[in-house]
């Protein structure tokens, strides 16, 4: 089925879309955060910080998110695009909206000159590394982490 997407920059009026997007990802993940660390994510991808939002609309509807961050990196002049976070509402799953976010986020990685772009996810996550195979390419890179402090 054809569906009209749109890509377009977070604005301060996409609150409540974000949130219950968002919730949505940390839902997928098994995971949730505190409403504070939820303010100060959104305030940050509102400002002028190197975190930034992209909202793709499904039919004139929020359904889905891209964060992506600029950082700088030692093998590189140029700074490198980390898309941190990529969800969409199950139901435009399969319809090219997941690609449109990536795309834009290609575009705004070029736009900026960044050198690269990369982005994980968890290696049983079938579904989204059907479309992760096609526009990207996969790494030998395993991901180790410290853990959070408590």
């Amino acid at each position: 089925m054809f569906m009209t997407l749109t890509v377009r920059p977070l604005a301060a009026g996409d609150r409540p879309h974000w949130d219950r997007l968002w919730s949505a990802y940390l839902e997928f993940y098994g995971t949730s955060r505190p409403p504070e660390l939820l303010d100060a994510t959104f305030a940050r991808l509102l400002g002028d910080a190197p975190q930034h939002c992209l909202i793709a609309e499904a039919e004139g509807r929020p359904a889905g998110l891209a964060h992506y961050i600029f950082h700088a990196h030692n093998w590189h002049l140029a700074p490198v695009c980390y898309l941190q976070d990529l969800y969409a509402d199950p139901e435009a799953r399969g319809r090219g909206l997941g690609r449109a976010l990536i795309e834009a986020v290609y575009a705004a990685a070029d736009a900026a000159g960044a050198a690269d772009t990369y982005w994980l996810t968890q290696e049983d996550n079938a579904t989204a590394r059907q479309l992760y195979d096609r526009v990207g390419q996969v790494t030998p890179f395993v991901k180790y982490s410290r853990g959070p402090k408590t």
